[in-house]
């Protein structure tokens, strides 16, 4: 597996992003590689979901635990993310954005 840290390169929240703002920025640089980030289009992973049908396999609200626990037993090829919580609160809120 890979390991890839979060955060090194990305404008935080901080800086006047806001949270989804912030999540769609991390998702684009660490996720769209397989996934599908936004709210159509195929993930170029097939074993990859897109983030916008997520809540089929996980309540929102137990994906910060999912991403905590299991961000690495994902799909093959998946990398090891270390997150910090804030980023990967980042990244829910701009999952839940996709979902509505």
């Amino acid at each position: 597996m890979i390991a890839v840290v979060v955060g090194s390169g990305v404008v935080g929240t901080a800086h006047g992003q806001d949270s989804a703002e912030y999540g769609r920025a991390l998702a684009a640089q660490y996720c769209s590689g397989c996934h599908a980030i936004g709210v159509s289009g195929a993930s170029q992973n097939p074993q990859a979901p897109p983030f916008r049908t997520l809540s089929e396999r996980y309540p929102i609200d137990a994906l910060e635990e999912t991403f905590v626990e299991s961000i690495d037993t994902g799909h093959p090829g998946m990398p090891v993310f270390r997150a910090t919580p804030e980023q990967i609160g980042a990244i829910i809120d701009y999952i839940a954005e996709v979902m509505e």
